[in-house]
């Protein structure tokens, strides 16, 4: 282990993050009382540019007159390239209400873009006296983002999660491909005559996740275009929870029951972790640093995994 130790990602629910344009203020209710984490409302990709004014306004309302309950509220701004962005930063923290948890940060590419929103961002809340400190999410979509990202995990103080913009990051990167997530039919390999289809995403997910962990991150998994596919979307979620994410966007609402059910685990997976944790502590009281468990060894790494599991638990019921 390190002398310096990574500090722990935030302690707070993110198993799904519901995204809703900005400008369909009609379903702003239904997102409110679904069963998501977070909500993401949107004033970039979904949103024209003849809407995003009336967007804006729109989210300002919402955070005054809606409820949103225990859920996480963020509003993803329009790239730092745009005309829009500073606007949506200005009026959303000077009118909209302390109900606004967060600002989505798309198409990061360094740690200077997330300095410029953090600096706009600290310098409202003191002229406007708010007194909830807005954190921050960035999406890397883009090949200077992958490129950047530690550099970028470790960009602000406020920054509390991470994603992967599957869409954008494909174009950046020239691949050959129009699918939002999932594998892809072109991406394969062949054993014997038979077809092997790998995750193309794999390698980006992981150093996502390795930056995100090493200062105290939430990784998060973005969209999968196809929601039609449900098995398409598990299996996406499932290696993306295998590998470290926390949760993972919803661009329909039937995808918010399966992310959740991917990413909260399981009362057997739960159960044979207390297990590992009970056997470790009678090991430990023998005087032993290993021990048998249903015929694997056990040891100091296997109580960090299993801790991992039970405070993801302990975290949901809470």
């Amino acid at each position: 282990m390190s002398f310096r130790v990574q500090p722990p990602a935030p302690a707070r629910p993110n198993r799904c993050q519901l995204f809703g344009p900005g400008s369909r203020p009609a379903i702003f209710e239904k997102m409110a009382s679904s069963a998501a984490d977070v909500i993401n409302l949107d004033l970039e990709d979904s949103v024209a540019p003849d809407d995003k004014a009336q967007a804006r306004r729109n989210i300002i309302a919402a955070s005054h007159d809606i409820d949103w309950g225990s859920k996480y509220l963020s509003v993803r701004i329009n790239g730092l390239d745009t005309p829009y962005w500073y606007r949506d930063v200005v009026e959303l923290l000077e009118e909209g209400s302390e109900r606004i948890d967060q600002i989505m940060i798309p198409k990061v590419g360094c740690a200077a873009d997330v300095y410029a929103v953090d600096a706009l961002v600290t310098a409202i809340e003191a002229a406007k006296g708010r007194k909830k400190r807005i954190s921050l999410e960035v999406i890397i979509e883009t090949a200077a983002g992958i490129a950047h990202v530690e550099e970028i995990a470790a960009s602000s103080p406020r920054l509390q999660a991470m994603s992967l913009g599957a869409a954008d990051f494909a174009a950046s990167m020239g691949m050959a491909t129009t699918g939002i997530g999932g594998t892809q039919e072109n991406y394969y390999m062949i054993r014997e005559g038979a077809k092997y289809w790998s995750d193309p995403w794999h390698w980006a997910q992981t150093a996502i996740v390795a930056a995100c962990r090493t200062h105290g991150i939430l990784p998060v998994d973005g969209p999968f275009g196809d929601f039609s596919d449900d098995e398409g979307f598990r299996a996406q979620a499932l290696r993306s929870a295998t590998l470290g994410m926390v949760g993972k966007w919803a661009i329909h609402p039937k995808q918010v029951a399966l992310a959740n059910e991917v990413f909260t685990p399981s009362e057997a997976a739960v159960a044979e972790a207390r297990e590992i944790l009970a056997a470790m502590e009678k090991a430990k009281a023998e005087g032993a640093g290993a021990t048998v468990y249903k015929g694997r060894l056990v040891d100091i790494a296997s109580i960090r995994q299993a801790e991992v599991i039970v405070r993801q638990s302990e975290m949901m019921k809470g």
